[in-house]
């Protein structure tokens, strides 16, 4: 039995996120089809999170075990991509150490928040549409307060099956751009919804809506953070890993 990586990316508009459900079209749902078709053996892959309904992933990292024998990965890759929708692109396949977990492994996952201000329909599925300007002092001044190690329950999904609500952020910084802002925040972990809650959240603070960015996040209370921001300007950048 082999252990198997994979390294994909998906545009997640017309699926109900990674992971399997029931009466749901998801990308996990499709990847374990297409390997099981191909490789001729029942494939349950496991992936390196989860995703919301319509947020997409540059790069998605997932594991599954194999019994035959894989001859050739390009060979592999090619029939890959040829077998699953134009939506999922397999870009990187290959044997693995035994005990590598494509979740447990990553020591930091990246992830991009779209916006554009200049109303375009082209963008619509990549990117979030906010026909006013934002102050981006004011959002970097918040996105300050995210690094370090914290208990983020203020911007977590409630009744989640997680020990704890601590992740420990590295980097959180927005750019301006000729379109819009960029977001760009990279942790070891992310609770559910986190970051669409706490783009939301900035995008008040952008507005002058909200003062108290910190008091926010020390009152552990989804209540008192902003909406989540809308699914489509969100990618799963990148996941790193010791090996």
């Amino acid at each position: 039995m082999a252990r198997i990586r994979i390294d994909i990316s998906f545009k997640g508009t017309d699926y109900h996120g990674w992971q399997i459900q029931e009466n749901a079209f998801t990308v996990q749902e499709e990847l374990n089809k297409a390997l099981s078709t191909v490789l001729r053996e029942n494939i349950e892959t496991t992936g390196c999170g989860r995703t919301d309904t319509g947020v997409h992933a540059r790069r998605f990292t997932a594991h599954f075990d194999c019994a035959g024998k894989i001859d050739d990965f390009n060979y592999l890759k090619l029939k890959l991509n040829t077998v699953l929708s134009r939506n999922i692109a397999v870009n990187a396949i290959c044997t693995t150490y035994p005990g590598f977990h494509s979740r447990f492994d990553a020591v930091k996952r990246t992830y991009k928040y779209f916006i554009h201000t200049l109303k375009d329909p082209f963008r619509n599925e990549y990117s979030t549409f906010v026909p006013h300007s934002l102050d981006l002092e004011l959002m970097n001044g918040a996105a300050a307060l995210l690094k370090g190690n914290m208990d983020f329950t203020s911007f977590s999904k409630s009744h989640t099956d997680v020990n704890n609500n601590f992740c420990e952020v590295c980097e959180a910084e927005w750019t301006q751009t000729d379109e819009g802002y960029v977001f760009t925040i990279s942790a070891n972990r992310f609770l559910r919804n986190m970051v669409r809650a706490i783009v939301g959240t900035m995008m008040d603070a952008g507005r002058n809506k909200i003062s108290d960015f910190s008091g926010i996040i020390a009152a552990k209370d989804r209540r008192r953070a902003g909406m989540s921001a809308p699914p489509q300007g969100l990618f799963l950048w990148d996941n790193q890993y010791i090996k």
